[in-house]
Order: C-alpha cells, then structure tokens, then sequence
C-alpha cells in the first residue's frame, strides 16, 4: 500500500508542476508614445588641450662634464715590467695591462696552500708571490704565460703552459705541490 501511495503522491506533484508551467498569454503591448525631438547637442569644450607624445622629442642629456662613476678615485699605479733574460721564454711575452692579477706572475711562483675535494671537482687555494689567495678550479688561466689548469689531485695541482718558441708551439707541463704540514 505504501507503494501505491507514493506513486499516487509523485503523479499529483507531476501534475502540479506541469499546472504551474503553463504560460500566461499577455495582451497587445500598449502603443508606444510618439518620439519627441531632441534637442541639438552641444559639442563640449575639452578640459585640457591634448598633446600627443609621439611629437616630442626626449631632451637630449649631455655628461660631458660629470665624472664617470665607475674610475677610481686614485690613479692607477704604473707596473713596472717585468725584467726577463732573453734566454728565458717569457721573454717573448708582452705585458698586458689587461690581465688579471693571477696572470702576472710565473706559474712556479704559486704555493698550493690547500686542496678541497669536492663531488664534482676539486679546488685549489694558491697564493701569489704578493701572499694574496685564489681558489682555482680545473679549466681557469694562471700565469704570465697562458698557462692554463688542466688537473687538480688531491696533492697536486698540475698546470699546462703553451707558448711559441720560433715557429714551433711548445708546451710545459708544471705540476704545484701541496705544502707537507710540520
């Protein structure tokens, strides 16, 4: 019997629902009144005169007379050259006032002081003639003469240095100790 009563219940609301759906039919719209003139529009002043930047050419800056902010404040120090034998094979290189100051000495010159080893690559700490440090890895530039790391152990640094000698390129290999401690 519940059965029956809930399936009378959903009818009566179907029934209800599509009663409540049904549209209303409206009458003829009312007419519409007729359209008044309007009255001219006046054009409205613009508030202020508009300028197009397209015309205008940026002010020309001029810094001749300001100091440039990147020169140091002292002058730099004239180097003195290095003296060479002209037996020696640096004697055939030019001072270049471009290099770095681990370029300016000879590669033999260098203490190795210590050795990180690392998961990729190992580091070197040398210290130049002056006692000023560089923490080198394989592949960097040392030395006056090219010189160029290819290999760093974890006693050793060993360095290639190529120059020209005549007409033949030469090649010395220089291998820097680590320091035995005391």
């Amino acid at each position: 019997m519940t059965r029956k009563n809930s399936l009378a219940l959903c009818l009566l609301l179907s029934v209800a629902l599509v009663a409540g759906c049904k549209k209303k039919e409206e009458g003829a719209p009312p007419p519409k009144a007729p359209a008044l003139p309007r009255p001219k529009a006046q054009p409205v002043a613009p508030v202020q005169k508009q300028i197009s930047s397209a015309t205008k050419q940026a002010p020309q800056l001029d810094f001749t007379s300001r100091r440039d902010p990147f020169r140091p404040y002292a002058p730099p120090a004239p180097q003195a050259p290095v003296a060479a034998t002209p037996a020696s094979p640096q004697a055939s290189v030019a001072v270049n006032p471009d290099l770095l100051p681990i370029q300016s000495f000879e590669v033999t010159r260098f203490k190795v002081v210590g050795i990180v080893a690392g998961l990729r690559e190992n580091r070197a700490l040398v210290v130049d003639p002056n006692g000023k440090g560089y923490v080198v890895s394989p592949g960097m530039e040392i030395g006056n003469r090219n010189g160029r790391i290819t290999k760093i152990t974890s006693s050793a640094v060993e360095v290639v240095e190529r120059y020209k000698e005549g007409r033949q390129m030469r090649q010395k290999r220089t291998v820097l100790t680590l320091a035995k401690k005391r």
